[in-house]
């Protein structure tokens, strides 16, 4: 899409780093000790670059660049706690349940986890509570077609694992159930489906 965005003259820059500082975004970066855009979808064309570099390297142009992702969020509240036991969102959904850090850890956790899902997020350690009673009943009010649960490697995201688990075993309905563990730097580590019984 054509938007706002900067452009670095490599001539001219000589290296402070000020700009990449001053970039709240992470969009600019100091490569072979000249200052860079590395990501066009960082730069959201503010220009907090700008009056920091002292040779006037850095200006805006609009051209085409690669533009933020959209959101795959479908539906609200997305916190489990506050997650209501039905609604038409879950009619025949597949239903996304992630540790509150996989977003945060995975850069396009929209596109590889959320698309086309209805997403409910928590943390059983930060929370502290068992999420199994809760998620049982929205398994069993509702018809969805799946469960996916998307946790990271640290030992405390067990917990949402083993809730949803027991939820989709209490619940009767045999639903087809995958769990995703991600690392602590966002990296696949481990995809498996997870085999329940129907109506333990």
């Amino acid at each position: 899409m054509l938007r706002k965005i900067i452009q670095i003259d490599s001539e001219t820059c000589n290296g402070c780093g000020l700009c990449a500082s001053a970039c709240h975004e992470g969009a600019i970066g100091m490569v072979n000790g000249k200052a860079k855009l590395l990501r066009d979808d960082y730069c959201d064309g503010l220009g907090n670059c700008l009056p920091v570099c002292p040779v006037n390297a850095i200006s805006f142009i609009e051209r085409e660049a690669v533009s933020e992702p959209a959101s795959r969020l479908h539906q609200w509240p997305v916190q489990i706690k506050l997650a209501p036991l039905n609604g038409p969102y879950l009619e025949n959904a597949d239903l996304l349940i992630a540790a509150d850090c996989a977003a945060y850890a995975c850069g396009n956790f929209h596109s590889a986890y959320m698309k086309d899902k209805i997403t409910f997020i928590g943390c059983p350690k930060l929370d502290g509570v068992d999420y199994s009673e809760k998620l049982t009943e929205i398994l069993k009010q509702n018809n969805l077609r799946s469960v996916t649960v998307v946790r990271m490697e640290v030992p405390c995201c067990a917990g949402i694992e083993q809730a949803v688990q027991r939820a989709v075993q209490n619940s009767g309905k045999g639903l087809p159930f995958r769990s995703v563990t991600l690392s602590v730097q966002g990296d696949l580590l481990k995809e498996s489906a997870i085999q329940t019984a129907e109506g333990e």
